[in-house]
């Protein structure tokens, strides 16, 4: 009698089935593996790219930052230099007023220094025997009136007037006899006057060694009634 084990059979049919369905599954892993691998380098661009991107933005955001504060301290620096700016200005303008106040201040110096230079000129060119009844000063002329003991003493005070390096060439109005007892003669004269001297003009300065009596004032008017060689009456 023969016997069959068709447990065995079926099982090695079974098994001999089994085997060609592992061809689809190995390719669908190998594909799937692929696929994986793909996504993973796309993954991996995609990082790359992100962290790119991430450094090229705190690239430029840190010269963002950068700029903005440079920026800003010029902006200080400019305010800073406004300040000084400012200070100059104001500094010149108070040295701008102060010269002005100073030129001021030696302008009228000068002023009052001229008709006491003038009037001490004239009182040195003064001769004796002649003396002033009124002088007046004024748009650079003097007009002078005054009185001698003769004619020639006043021809000595108009020459002296002349002379003078300060003085213009002097006009003389009129002499005339005025007292008999004793001999008084009066006179006017008038000239143009100027403080710097005139660059002809020879050194020293004529006059007579004693002055006539000479009140000075910074007015236009000066002297009355004086007395020869400034004695008194």
């Amino acid at each position: 009698m023969i016997k069959i084990n068709l447990v065995r059979e079926g099982r090695a049919v079974r098994g001999g089935g089994a085997a060609p369905a592992m061809a689809p599954s190995v390719a669908a892993a190998q594909a799937s593996a692929s696929a994986n691998a793909n996504n993973i380098i796309i993954i991996v661009l995609i990082l790359a790219g992100a962290l790119a991107a991430g450094g090229y933005w705190f690239y430029e955001n840190g010269k963002l930052k950068d700029r903005q504060a440079e920026v800003a301290n010029k902006q200080i620096e400019a305010q800073k230099l406004e300040k000084i700016i400012k200070d100059v200005e104001d500094y010149q303008k108070r040295k701008d007023n102060l010269q002005k106040r100073i030129d001021l201040i030696n302008q009228l110096k000068q002023n009052q220094k001229g008709p006491v230079r003038v009037m001490d000129r004239i009182s040195q060119d003064l001769p004796d025997l002649v003396w002033l009844d009124k002088m007046t000063l004024g748009g650079g002329a003097v007009a002078i009136t005054g009185r001698g003991l003769n004619p020639n003493a006043i021809a000595n005070f108009v020459d002296n007037i002349k002379n003078d390096p300060m003085f213009e060439e002097p006009e003389v109005g009129s002499v005339s006899l005025v007292s008999g007892n004793p001999l008084i003669y009066a006179f006017d004269m008038s000239f143009h006057f100027s403080y710097v001297p005139k660059p002809e003009a020879a050194a020293g300065t004529p006059g007579a060694t004693t002055t006539g009596g000479l009140t000075s004032t910074t007015g236009t008017t000066t002297t009355q009634g004086g007395t020869p060689g400034g004695r008194k009456p």
